[in-house]
Parts: C-alpha cells; structure tokens; sequence
C-alpha cells in the first residue's frame, strides 16, 4: 500500500533542495533537484528551477532546468527553459519551450547508437541552444537549400 502514496507540494509551499521518491505532483516552488521513479506533475501553478529525471513528467506550469525522462507532456500552458531529453515527447497547442531537445528511439540513452544514420550528423550539435528552427531548415542532408536557387538578384 505505500508504493500508491504521491509527494504533494501545494501552491503555497517554497521547496529547496532534492525531492526523491516514486510520483509527486507539485503546484508550489521548487529549487534544486527531483529525482523520482515514477511520473512527476508540475501543475500550472509550479515554478520549478531544477535538474529533473523521472520516468514520466507532465508539464502545465513553469520548469528552468534540464529534464530527463522516458515521457516528457508538455501542457498548453507550460514554459519550459532548458534541455529535454526524453524518448516521447508532446507538446500541446501553445506550450513554451526554449533550449536543445533530444526525443525519440535513442533518446535518454547513455551515449547515442554507432550508426546514427545519414539524416543526424555524428558531429553536429544541434542548433544552438535557445535557437528553433522551421521544419523545413532541419534536414541538414536535404538537396534542397533554401537559399540555393535564389541567385537571380545577385549582385543588386
């Protein structure tokens, strides 16, 4: 019967330091670390400044600070600042997110796969921090730059 119980830290409470266990669902502040072994709930009230690892993490309030997690939710009024490594990741309709992402099969592995295929370069890095893209400036292999076959102003 104790493996049911869940960590709750209500809205007025202001946390520092590491919060371990199996599930947890926070509305308050936080700072530090949260390590658990279940699913972790940062409700819209949360104000989260932490390193996160958990199994699941859902997301409709405020995290500054990386996430490592096999399931990452991202809720319509999340913000997110930092680095999210997960192997699933969902982002709702009017999420904030900003810093790196790694999602998806090697996702949340300890170092990536020997042959990462032709479509993620084994050097690069990813764009910058902070930085996002428009789904047509991903594929760094792709034939087709956007930039290409715009030569015809050249020289004005």
């Amino acid at each position: 019967m104790a493996d049911d119980k869940i960590t709750i830290i209500d809205a007025q409470a202001d946390v520092e330091g590491k919060l371990g266990g199996k599930d947890a669902v926070v509305h308050g502040r936080i700072r530090g670390e949260i390590a658990l072994t279940g699913r972790l709930t940062l409700g819209e009230t949360a104000r989260v400044e932490a390193i996160v690892t958990a199994d699941s993490v859902e997301i409709a309030g405020e995290l500054k600070g990386d996430v490592r997690a096999r399931s990452v939710t991202l809720a319509e009024k999340a913000r997110v600042q930092g680095k999210v490594d997960a192997r699933v990741l969902v982002v709702r309709e009017g999420a904030w997110l900003t810093g790196s992402v790694a999602a998806g099969e090697s996702a949340s592995k300890a170092s990536p796969p020997p042959a990462a295929g032709p479509h993620h370069p084994p050097g690069g890095s990813g764009p910058s921090s902070g930085s996002m893209l428009p789904a047509g400036d991903k594929s760094p292999t792709g034939d087709k730059s956007p930039t290409g076959d715009k030569g015809d102003k050249a020289g004005a």
